[in-house]
């Protein structure tokens, strides 16, 4: 009997679950598990002060808590990302350190404004919980590789693809064709810049004068379709990837250029990593070798 597509799903599985080095995944544990450990502890007073404001429920945090419990939590985090990091008892460390981190942001955000910047990280620290990151390069006991990390590799970069498609979608549904001609986004930055005078803060210097000259913005108006919308260009791998990733981050640096908003984890290029090779990178810098013992 024939399936239907079956060779196609033979193939796409094949892609899929190909195999790729324990040392890459080891890598974007730590650079992925570093980055949540410093912006955790970067936001530390926000993230301890929220009685300040107005509490509303939002994603998995339904209830107010007490503020010593809230700082506890927070401190659990911290910790709680370090050993993820580390890669220490990885199987209980890292699923507990993905909960807390979610807990963490979500509770922060129901006193205030939700910053959806935060989403992309958690979703990966999540993924890399649900993955044997911890193979190599850990302080614990570790486990012979077997190459059976393809799969947790692609799910990051499939995740960045996401976010990215779903904001160029948002755009097309909320402005449609309209969003091309690049009024909207000028009228966006002028938005932006002027309500920074008027809050007495600085406004981006560089956006002052291309308001100036309207036509400009079309193409960066079809730009940003283009790097969100080609997206999963990125799954490509390979050259086509880091043209995609070096786009993205362009377009990022752009977006602070001109509206002073900064997205952080991709501006600081962590976001990218799953496309990429870091593990190169890491040997490089602290001349890591893989610790290979067997269970």
């Amino acid at each position: 009997m024939v399936v239907p597509g079956g060779a196609a799903m033979t193939r796409l599985s094949a892609w899929w679950f190909a195999p790729a080095p324990a040392e890459r995944l080891a890598a974007l544990r730590i650079a992925i598990g570093a980055y949540a450990l410093l912006y955790t502890l970067s936001r530390w007073h926000a993230l301890t002060t929220t009685s300040i404001g107005s509490f509303a429920a939002v994603g998995v945090v339904r209830t107010r808590v007490p503020s010593s419990l809230e700082l506890a939590i927070v401190l659990a985090t911290v910790v709680l990302l370090a050993l993820f990091t580390l890669g220490w008892q990885y199987w209980l460390t890292a699923p507990l350190a993905a909960a807390a981190l979610l807990w963490t942001l979500t509770y922060r955000n129901a006193w205030g404004q939700v910053f959806h910047v935060e989403n992309l990280l958690v979703l990966h620290v999540v993924a890399l919980a649900a993955a044997p990151a911890a193979d190599v390069w850990a302080v614990s006991r570790q486990r012979e590789p077997n190459g059976s990390y393809g799969w947790a590799i692609k799910l990051l970069v499939a995740l960045a693809v996401a976010t990215y498609v779903l904001a160029g979608a948002a755009k097309l549904r909320l402005s449609g064709g309209g969003w091309l001609d690049g009024h909207q986004l000028r009228n966006q930055i002028a938005v932006d810049n002027a309500r920074k005078l008027l809050l007495g803060e600085s406004p981006a210097r560089l956006a002052l004068p291309l308001l100036e000259h309207p036509a400009w913005f079309t193409a960066v108006s079809i730009s940003t379709l283009c790097v969100e919308l080609g997206a999963p260009l990125s799954l490509l791998g390979g050259r086509v990837g880091r043209i995609w990733a070096l786009a993205a981050w362009l377009f990022h640096v752009g977006v602070f250029a001109l509206m002073h908003i900064t997205f952080p984890y991709p501006l600081f290029g962590v976001a990218f990593l799953p496309g990429l090779q870091p593990e190169r990178w890491l040997r490089r810098i602290v001349g890591m070798r893989p610790r290979r013992r067997p269970v």
